[in-house]
């Protein structure tokens, strides 16, 4: 794995070292982490405003009430 070094006179290419390499492994593993974390708070996000939803019409709420308290 090489890397870029732009300069005034010019760039280069340099090889990584190992444990740039290692750096560059463990923030893309955070990323994927990150990203699935994120994820998964939307759709829990999604199944309780469902949930909630589902409740309230339960309760005897009409779907236009329901709409009116919480725009679904």
């Amino acid at each position: 794995m090489k890397k870029l070094i732009v300069t005034l006179n010019g760039s280069q290419e340099i090889e990584l070292t190992s444990q740039e390499i290692a750096i560059i492994e463990q923030n893309k593993i955070k990323y994927e982490q990150e990203k699935l974390t994120q994820e998964q708070a939307k759709q829990d996000a999604e199944t309780k405003k469902a949930s909630g939803k589902q409740k309230l019409l339960d309760l005897g709420l009409t779907e236009s009430e329901v709409k009116a308290l919480i725009g679904v």
